[in-house]
């Protein structure tokens, strides 16, 4: 079970108080919210929308994503919607079989349609008793020592201690920040969708495979009785604020295939574009920037949800302990100093995908070129654990390697290290049994286990699993102790 509903007291100039405000409940905002509720932060998540989108679009959760869901004890809830598929094919669609071996418990992609893991995970942030208000968009705020006042549609005035946009790639949180969002405006269109086909299965299949040689942004993808994922290159659009229809999909159909293949009866229709953009800051003074609001790139690879989800982890922990006043004083600012690189590699990685997608004879021939060097275990496992965001390693000084990486997850005494991650909380795992935790332990948890798969003394280990410090020294534990997790608790 969550946290307990919390019911906020009105303050004195009438408006209501709470420590956070996340505009915005997709994937990144309720992720978000259910973290810091791990910590009783109390949490308000405004959405425009009034109803979540009705498009059945699958999304694929990669092995970062797969594991953190793990970590707070999500992953079998969720696994149970989705469908899981070999952890290959990810980068530019180049075909090729991941290797073996994959550092991860959890080797392969996860496909659930989008409404259903939202669901998911707006539910686990209520459950935790986070608060949600639907048709309630964000209109402006001021921000001063104490807090930020929210001002929204319909004329009222939220206070809290800080605000968090995750409000999507045209976030009206950054731009009232004023924060600029530089990079590229999206130059070529792709028109993506589920729908029903009317052609043979072995046709689709042979024009399919004779196109995918040049064209590789296209496909025709079976789901089974009759419905087909459908992606073709589209022509320039003039306004892509305006969904795509039933007969843009023919008419691009027919000039890339010659044929239309008889779709019809979509499911949903989209059409993205590969502008790519990064925000300059993830924080400025009491309000920060995550998921789409800080980032925007093509959806190549299946990088956005992870990535959005990836920041709401790592940031949870940290505003939830600057609100309780635990924080070091710099740790909100390792925020956006450990997601802001990781959100440009991904960017670039993106770019060079799409250039790798084009019909150009130039990156035709890197394509190919490519193909040949993936045949190479070590250059098809690097490619795979960028895109799935389990090789990130975060600058947290000199050491061993494993420093700043995340922990896979393995056996320890009584089960899987995971496990002991559920409540969002640090964890020293100690194979030398005379280490302690000391007066951390109110936010730190030990694990005294001689028998643990591991092959260094001890580690500390952060609340989103990146491990902060190895050794077996207790003077030096205690220095990252209160690097991390600031001042020890005053024993009475």
């Amino acid at each position: 079970m969550g946290s307990p509903q919390f019911t906020p007291e009105p303050s004195s100039n009438g408006t209501v108080d709470f420590d956070v405000i996340i505009a915005g409940c997709g994937p990144t905002g309720a992720m978000l919210a259910a973290e810091l509720r791990l910590h009783d932060v109390r949490v308000l998540l405004l959405e425009k929308e009034t109803e979540p989108a009705s498009y059945v679009r699958i999304v694929g959760l990669h092995m970062r994503s797969l594991e953190l869901l793990a970590m707070r004890g999500l992953l079998d809830r969720v696994r149970a919607h989705g469908r899981q598929r070999p952890a290959g094919g990810f980068f530019a669609a180049i075909n090729k079989p991941a290797p073996q071996g994959l550092d991860s418990a959890h080797p392969y992609l996860l496909g659930i349609p989008q409404p259903v893991i939202v669901d998911l995970l707006e539910d686990h942030a209520i459950q935790r008793g986070a608060r949600v208000r639907r048709g309630c968009a964000v209109t402006g705020f001021q921000q001063d020592d104490e807090g930020v006042t929210v001002e929204t549609a319909d004329g009222e005035q939220l206070r809290a201690r800080y605000l968090v946009g995750c409000d999507g790639g045209r976030s009206t949180v950054r731009k009232l920040l004023g924060v600029g969002f530089p990079g590229e405006p999206s130059r070529t269109d792709t028109l993506m969708g589920e729908m029903e086909v009317g052609a043979p299965q072995e046709e689709i299949a042979a024009r399919t495979a004779e196109l995918r040689a040049i064209h590789h942004r296209f496909w025709l993808r079976p789901f089974g009785a009759g419905v087909y994922s459908v992606v073709v290159p589209a022509a320039g659009v003039a306004d892509r604020s305006v969904p795509p229809t039933l007969e843009d999909f023919r008419r691009q159909l027919r000039a890339v295939a010659g044929t239309d293949f008889g779709v019809h009866s979509p499911r949903w229709l989209s059409r993205f574009g590969d502008a790519t953009r990064l925000a300059e800051r993830y924080r400025v003074g009491r309000v920060l920037l995550a998921g789409d609001a800080a980032h925007i790139h093509p959806p190549v690879g299946g990088q956005g949800l992870n990535l959005g989800v990836q920041d709401a982890f790592n940031l949870g922990w940290k505003l939830a302990a600057q609100i309780r006043g635990r924080a070091p004083e710099t740790l909100l600012d390792t925020y956006q100093a450990e997601r802001h690189p990781v959100a440009e590699e991904v960017l670039d990685n993106t770019r060079a995908q799409m250039e790798l997608l084009s019909p150009e004879p130039g990156p035709r021939a890197v394509r190919r070129l490519l193909t040949e060097l993936m045949d190479f275990d070590e250059v098809n496992r690097h490619l795979i654990e960028k895109i799935t965001a389990i090789g990130i390693r975060y600058d947290f000084g000199e050491g061993p390697d494993l420093l700043g990486r995340r922990m896979r997850d393995i056996d320890v005494k009584g089960g899987r290290l995971y496990d002991l991650l559920h409540r969002g909380r640090g964890l020293l795992l100690d194979r030398t049994e005379r280490l302690t935790v000391g007066a951390w332990s109110d936010r730190v948890d030990h694990l005294a286990d001689p028998t643990a798969a591991l092959d260094v003394p001890g580690v500390l280990l952060r609340p989103d699993g990146h491990v902060a410090w190895i050794g077996d020294d207790q003077r030096e534990l205690d220095s990252h102790l209160s690097r991390w997790f600031g001042r020890p608790a005053v024993r009475h």
